[in-house]
């Protein structure tokens, strides 16, 4: 049944029909009447299916982790090994409606590549993620997620929880949803936190939507085994993607924080979610961090992380870069003809700073960078918010407090194979672009693989801070490339995998393409790529091209 275009019929015909000609417009009523009188809301209802479950299944008794299982041919609750002693929630999702960005998009073909949606879900401490579906005016999915409502005290693991301790559990189920697109780039379409507890009894309000204190982005988090330094944690948050949050639904760009499970998923976000991550992890590595609110050159608004060493020493963290830069405030009362520190750091001024416990304003003379002085204990320096204050509104169960934190996930990208693959599609369009421009094209596999120290060398500085390595790579390049030959390097780095964007990028660099389109006596081409991996599948992918031609005088 076509609703759109009946409805368009239907709607012309009463405007011919009924619209006098002293008459401006039809009101709402009128056409609401309209449609009714020719059937069209009764038809729409009946096309509506509507599901109802009746679930009763015998469960064994032998405990189980909890689990995430996708059923598409039933609705119905598989079975599988729970323990009966605890309490558990069986979420269902059965479809999307009303995607209307999607509603002229035809179904994708059998091995077509096409854009998918896929859904998130964090609750106490659990992570689900459901099978992308093709993207779709109303989208298939039928998805099932157990998820355990367990006790947090000590001795009561293994205690059913009653009723009333588990209305008293405030943690919501957030879902997030995802799109992702044939480039594999993945974008924020939505995000949610379901209040489950209006199943126990009455609802008491949605959090959804509230504004937040920034306190509340913002709690010390473990990575665990997959981070080992604070310095690799900032390697992390630096090679998630930046984009500037927009309004979700569509519109204009608006300052918007994303959640911590939101920003994860997507893989990308603004200043502020990389600032609140990569604070969150040094908190969680034992430093005293905060997030800096302020501005760069031109006022652009930014916000940074700052971490205040035990001996008075303050240091900036840029969660964008991963660079780290020591502030040596100068004396703006010195003399014009004094030596004064020059900043190397790219901010400008700072209005406030904050973490979990605390936020302090910045009440200097001056709000510039260069000239304040960081002694967060000096009240005539920086104003604190009441610590009670910031508890009633960020601590667990407030109204304005986000639940807690998602853990971090290890990477699901073979490193291995990822590198092979980009470098063999490297490869292919150096080789079709060359053709393009009537050149043959000779790989040296050797040459090739040489270039590996350096990339390796290049992420551990990126790392560590610490150059290493860059000896045995000049000297292994200098063996290679026999007398009377040039060589030529170009090593280049990103945070995404896709080849073919990758090498219009390296194309737009001279010096890249001059190795690229080299021509020349006894010319052999190399290319390499290595892909480092980090939680949450994020990546550092770096690539070198490399050429080596005999010298014409």
């Amino acid at each position: 049944m076509d609703v759109h275009g009946r409805i368009r019929e239907i709607l012309a015909e009463t405007i011919r029909e009924e619209l006098a000609p002293d008459q401006q417009q039809l009101s709402t009523e009128d056409l609401i009447k309209a449609l009714k009188r020719r059937g069209i809301i009764d038809d729409v209802m009946k096309e509506l299916n509507f599901v109802s479950d009746n679930v009763d299944q015998e469960l064994p008794s032998s405990p189980k982790q909890p689990v995430c299982f996708t059923d598409r041919q039933s609705t119905l609750l598989k079975k599988t090994n729970i323990d009966p002693t605890r309490r558990y929630l069986y979420l269902q999702v059965l479809g999307g409606k009303a995607f209307l960005e999607h509603l002229q998009e035809p179904e994708p073909l059998p091995g077509q590549a096409c854009s998918t949606f896929t859904l998130c879900l964090h609750f106490r401490n659990q992570r689900f993620r459901s099978k992308p579906v093709p993207c779709a005016c109303e989208p298939d999915f039928h998805d099932g997620f157990l998820l355990e409502v367990h006790r947090e005290n000590l001795g009561d693991g293994t205690r059913m929880a009653d009723s009333t301790t588990m209305l008293s559990i405030s943690d919501p189920v957030h879902m997030v949803l995802i799109k992702t697109d044939i480039f594999a780039e993945t974008t924020l379409v939505a995000s949610y936190f379901l209040e489950w507890r209006s199943v126990l009894g009455s609802e008491n309000g949605d959090e959804n939507g509230i504004n937040r204190p920034v306190c509340s982005y913002v709690k010390p988090l473990r990575a665990g085994r997959l981070l080992d330094t604070p310095r690799q944690a900032a390697r992390f948050v630096n090679v998630l993607g930046y984009e500037r949050a927009p309004v979700i639904g569509g519109g204009g760009k608006q300052e918007q924080w994303c959640t911590l499970l939101a920003f994860l998923c997507r893989n990308k976000g603004d200043c502020e979610d990389h600032a609140n991550l990569l604070c969150s992890l040094l908190l969680g590595y034992g430093l005293e961090a905060f997030v800096c609110v302020g501005t760069k050159a031109k006022g652009v608004p930014h916000a940074w992380v700052m971490t205040c060493g035990t001996d008075g020493t303050v240091t900036f963290w840029e969660s964008l870069t991963g660079h780290r830069y020591l502030h040596k405030p100068i004396n703006p009362d010195e003399p014009p003809v004094a030596e004064q520190p020059k900043p190397l750091y790219p901010y400008r001024t700072i209005g406030c700073v904050f973490n979990h416990q605390t936020f302090l304003g910045n009440c200097q003379p001056s709000d510039s960078v260069e000239s304040c002085v960081f002694d967060l204990n000096d009240e005539s320096k920086w104003k604190p918010m009441s610590e009670e204050a910031v508890k009633s509104v960020c601590a667990p169960g407030a109204t304005t407090s986000l639940p807690p934190f998602p853990p971090l996930c290890a990477s699901t990208i073979d490193a291995s194979v990822t590198s092979n693959e980009i470098e063999m599609q490297l490869r292919l369009l150096v080789s079709e672009h060359r053709k393009d421009l009537g050149l043959t094209t000779v790989w040296e596999d050797q040459l090739s693989y040489l270039l590996s120290p350096a990339l390796a060398s290049y992420e551990f500085e990126r790392t560590t801070s610490i150059s290493a390595g860059n000896e045995e790579f000049q000297d292994a390049i200098r063996r290679a490339v026999p007398d009377g030959h040039t060589f030529k390097g170009f090593p280049i780095h990103f945070v995404y995998r896709n080849a073919r964007r990758a090498f219009a990028t390296c194309l737009r660099s001279p010096f890249c393409e001059e190795i690229i389109c080299c021509r020349g006596d006894q010319v052999r081409l190399a290319v390499r790529v290595r892909v480092f991996t980090y939680p949450e599948s994020a990546c550092a992918v770096w690539i070198m091209f490399a050429c080596k031609y005999r010298s014409v005088l």
